[in-house]
Parts: C-alpha cells; structure tokens; sequence
C-alpha cells in the first residue's frame, strides 16, 4: 500500500514518514515545491498524478494568531485546497482523511465535544478549518475528517520543545491552567491516520458503521495546559517551577478553548481505536531525545 501525504515538515506528517515503513506502507510527502496548499490547482494536480491507494492532508495554516490578520489566506490553505484535494480523491476513487482540529468548537464548558455537537468557532483559525472539514465531506470522496488536539512530538516547535527550552533559563514558568484538553502525540495520530487510509483503502472501511464522516482522537487523561507543563518538567527532570495563570492573564489575538476535550468513543467503535497515553508517550520521547 502506498500514502499520499500532504506535508512533510509538520509534527504529524513526519510521524506519518517515520510510522509508514513499519507497518509495510509507502509513504509520500509532499513539501510546499511539490504541493503548494496556498495553490489548490496545484494541490489537485498532486492527487491527479499519484499513484497511491490513499491521500492524508496533515497540512494546514496552523499559525492561529496570524490567522486574524490573514484569515483569507487561511482560507486558501485550511479550506480551498484540502477541498481541491478531496474533489481530485473522489474523481480518481481515492479515500482521503483529513485531519482537522478542536477549534472548530466555541470552547465552551460541558462534557467532552462529541462530532456531531454544534460547531462554533471563535476565531479566524476555527473558522477557516470548519470550511475546510465541510468542502472534504461535500467533495464526493470517501472521506474522514480526524478532528485532533494539543499536537506533541520531541522535534520541531511543538508545547513540549518550547517548555524545556524555557526551562534552561528560567526558573518559573507561567501556564495557563483554566483550558483543558487530550495532549495528544503526534506519532498516536499517525498510527491512526494510517490505520483509517488502510481499512478505507482494502474497502473495509464502511459508511454504514460510521467509518466515514468525522471522529475525534485525542491523548488521555484530560488536563490542563499547567499541568501538562508540570508532567514535562518532572519527566525531563528539570527544576523549574510551573504557576498556574489564566487565559485573561496570558492575552492572544485569538481565543483559546477553555474546554478542548474530544469524545473519542465513535472512533474506538468504528476502527477499534483507543486514546493514547499521552504520559507513557511524553516519558518514551524524553528517552528518545536522550539518546
């Protein structure tokens, strides 16, 4: 089998590279020379040309603060174009997951967001990748949308990386702990990526038992930014203290969700899928960048 993915510089679309060979999968990325999401046409040309069994968009305007400043750019990269690539995936029979974001949600407090709770963005990002979730599920493909959160890996500017470079020159770090959410490994989301393309490509996966459509997969258990700051310092065996802070204390150009956490119980029902560990996960990187 071989993936078509969208990126290849982000968090997830190197976890894809990396978990790819391992499970016997060929897995293409393509850079911004090769697909250009701020091109759609050139985008749809990619999966035009491919010869994989699937496509996986992991990229996105992620910059969710020049995002309320650039919002019609956004809109090109988080929405035009991941529905040019689904458009090009349903003309060729190809299936297509699409990895979007909490974001899309108001944030608000209650239970974990369901999918198919009322969406209700706050800001220009959230805005930008609900069109892009609507343009992939209207596009005609047989489609996933994995909608995913506090994104994490040991390389690259992730929360994670930024916290343990505060960490060498600070002895306090300030964290906002009134926003709670899965922190979620990047290499967890490629497994299920890949695990979603495979079934969707051998045509096992099946619109009738809700394997299509959007699910949700996030880390377990749910925490707050502070102490997700906490369990890095601990386990990096750093010294630096964390101070809880609020969101009003911590302003941003765009708002944050206070509540970002996903009910991820279609997607165990539909593949069998389980929320990662996100603590046995965050110890075995540490180890990694260790070595």
């Amino acid at each position: 089998m071989k993936v078509l993915v969208f990126g290849q510089t982000g968090q997830v679309a190197r976890a894809l590279a990396s978990a790819g060979p391992a499970r016997g999968i060929a897995v293409q990325t393509l850079d911004r020379t090769r697909a250009d999401l701020s091109d759609p046409a050139a985008c749809a040309a990619a999966v035009t040309a491919t010869d994989a069994d699937a496509v996986i968009n992991a990229a996105a305007w992620t910059a969710v603060d020049a995002a309320e400043a650039q919002e019609d750019a956004a809109h090109v990269v988080n929405a035009d174009s991941p529905g040019a690539i689904a458009r090009a995936c349903a003309a060729r029979g190809l299936p297509v997951v699409h990895i979007s974001t909490d974001y899309v949600f108001d944030g608000g407090a209650g239970p974990a967001w369901t999918p198919d709770a009322p969406t209700g963005p706050m800001g220009a990002y959230g805005r930008t990748k609900l069109a892009g979730e609507r343009a992939v599920l209207d596009s005609g493909a047989v489609a996933v949308v994995l909608r995913t959160a506090w994104v994490f890996d040991g390389g690259g500017k992730s929360f994670m990386t930024t916290m343990l470079r505060l960490s060498e020159t600070r002895d306090t770090v300030g964290v906002v702990a009134d926003q709670i959410g899965g922190p979620t490994p990047a290499a967890a989301i490629a497994d299920a990526c890949l695990t979603i393309a495979a079934r969707l490509a051998d045509g096992s996966g099946r619109p009738d038992l809700g394997q299509t459509g959007v699910h949700h997969f996030s880390g377990a258990p749910d925490v707050s930014w502070a102490d997700f700051a906490r369990a890095i310092m601990v386990t990096a065996g750093r010294s630096t203290t964390i101070v809880d802070i609020t969101t009003a204390d911590y302003p941003t150009p765009a708002r944050r969700p206070a509540n970002s956490r996903l009910d991820c119980s279609s997607l165990t029902a539909a593949y069998g899928i389980v929320r990662p560990d996100w603590q046995a996960a965050l110890t075995r990187i540490i180890q990694e960048t260790r070595t």
